[in-house]
């Protein structure tokens, strides 16, 4: 994954919602900037869920971003 990729759409303005597509297939929904965040290193990738649980993701584990209305975005 390329961090500034994955900036550019969490600072997006207007922010969109967008799904991040993971290695094994799975594709977590990002419903707004403040559920998502990059470490500093831009080595852990967190998403929240609504439910107030997290995932904790190596970005090179990401293989994609589908952002509403437009296709797969790959990294």
């Amino acid at each position: 994954m390329k961090a500034a990729t994955l900036r550019q759409l969490i600072e997006a303005n207007p922010f969109e919602p967008f799904a991040v597509n993971l290695a094994d297939g799975r594709a977590r929904h990002v419903p707004d900037r403040d559920f998502i965040s990059i470490s500093p290193s831009a080595r852990m990738l967190t998403i929240w869920d609504r439910n107030d649980t997290c995932g904790l993701f190596d970005p090179m584990l990401v293989t994609g971003f589908h952002v509403k209305g437009q296709r797969n975005s790959p990294t």
